[in-house]
This record gives C-alpha cells, structure tokens and sequence, in this order.
C-alpha cells in the first residue's frame, strides 16, 4: 500500500518487522502458479494482518481524520461521475468507508476483496455486496457496472492476475461505463513496505507501473478511450497523454536516482500520480 510509513507512528523494529512479514509472502505469490495463486491472495492477505496488527490499512480504521481525508480525495475524483441510477464497483475497498458513503448516491455497490481479515466485523448498506474474490475475476453481472473504481491495488497483483482482471473489470462495464484506476507510478517508486530497504519493489506491489504501460494494458483488453488525470486536493483534469509519455520516456532515460527523485518532486508527482480512466 502507498502509505508513508514514516508518519505511521511505528518504530524502525515495526517497520522492518512489516517488512520482513510482507517480503516473505509476496515472494510465496511470486513463485506460485496461476491456479495455486486462486486461493493464495485471500491467504497471504490475512496472514499479513494476523501477523502484523499494527499494519497501517488497519490502523487506518481508528484514525478518524485520516480516514475522513483519505474518503473526501477519493470522493473528489468520483462524484462527477455518481448518478442515482448508476451501480458501482470498488476492488480493494480496504476499511468500506467510500463504499459506504457512494451507497448513498447510487443504486447499487458491489465491494471486492481478498482478505476476510481486513473486511471482518464490517456493517454495511443493504444496497452494498461484499465479495470475497481470488484476486483477478470480477463476479458480477456481465455489462452492469457504470463505474468501477480501484486505489492501490493494480500493483498488489501478479502481472498475469493483473491483465485478466482489468479484462474481466472491462466485461463487467456497460457500453460507456467507466474504470477510474488510481495506482503509485514506478518511476517514483519502490512505493510498498520495501521503499526503506530496497531500490525495487520487493514487496506486496508485485509489479508497478507507469502510465505508459498502463494505458497501453487499458488498451489492449478493449478500452475504447484513455484518459490520464493530473491534479490533487480534490482538483483533476485530463491532461493529453502524448505529453505524459514524453515526460516519462525522459525520466526512464535519466539514471535511476535521479529520475526518481525528479519523479517524487513537485510538481512532478502531481502529474506523474497515475490516475487513469478507461472508457469502454
């Protein structure tokens, strides 16, 4: 997950505990195969939390006004695009609270997770289903989505997990319908646990991303249109996204370090934040 360990209140011993704990597991999913990886998600997940309780997605649950600021930013972005008629999907819907809050402005919400520990002892709308997934299907009803909606989860999946479910998130969308995909761009990361020991993602993020190589994936399973947004603090706009692989070709052709601390400036890393809408 994109989240600054720094400010999490945890000691060094806990992070590199996390660390350790998290290396481990992704290095079971790494060398798994595709049907062992089926159950394997749901399985690493909650190993993690049972092992970890001061892990910040869970933490994150007591921390009121984080959790309020994190739910407005992501509010921010969707709302343009939220109608009373409309039925929702969120994969990785974490502690529920944005599922809970767009419950109220649509007709329907499905939530889509691997891990039972992190989903446990949630109430919920009675308009909101919560599915428990292998990590890459998508079991809704075919062409019934109008917008669909992931925040630091395309990283978390193995690259081939990740193709077919952004294939399957492209099934479950009607004609029009939109996937607003929000993932940590590699050219400014390691972004998960391992940022403080290592120089690539060793982590849970089995695979990060640039826009490039996400919008030519977004293009690849069918999406008729790709939009790149730039912005912050609740303010977004399309930015044309010639532009956006230009810069990242100049930052892959830097030397490392300094492209990624040029990737990690501002304003760079307001433009560079990978948030992508598919339109299909």
């Amino acid at each position: 997950m994109t989240v600054n360990e720094q400010q999490s209140g945890r000691s060094k011993e806990r992070i590199r505990h996390h660390y350790l704990v998290e290396k481990e597991l992704a290095a079971r999913l790494r060398a798994a195969t595709k049907a062992e990886r089926r159950n394997l998600y749901t399985e690493v997940y909650d190993e993690l939390f049972r092992r970890v309780p001061d892990h910040p997605q869970l933490t994150l649950k007591l921390d009121a006004a984080g959790r309020q600021h994190s739910l407005n930013r992501r509010l921010a972005i969707l709302k343009r695009h939220l109608h009373p008629d409309a039925t929702y999907l969120e994969i990785g819907p974490g502690d529920c609270s944005l599922v809970t809050k767009v419950a109220g402005l649509v007709r329907k919400v499905y939530a889509i997770d691997v891990s039972h520990e992190i989903t446990k002892e949630l109430h919920l709308p009675d308009s909101v289903e919560l599915i428990i997934s292998d990590g890459s299907s998508i079991p809704v009803p075919p062409n019934s989505i109008d917008l669909a909606y992931s925040d630091q989860l395309m990283e978390h999946l193995h690259p081939e997990d990740a193709i077919d479910q952004l294939r399957n998130v492209y099934d479950a969308l009607v004609t029009g319908g939109r996937y607003v995909c929000i993932t940590p761009n590699r050219l400014s990361g390691p972004h998960d646990v391992s940022q403080y020991f290592d120089d690539v993602a060793t982590g849970f993020h089995l695979r990060e991303y640039s826009a490039t190589e996400l919008a030519g994936m977004f293009k690849d399973v069918g999406f008729r249109k790709v939009q790149v947004l730039v912005g912050g603090r609740g303010f977004h706009m399309n930015a044309p996204t010639p532009i956006i692989k230009a810069m990242e070709s100049v930052l892959t052709g830097a030397p490392r370090r300094l492209g990624r601390t040029l990737a990690r400036g501002l304003p760079m890393r307001l433009i560079l934040g990978l948030k992508l809408v598919g339109i299909k």
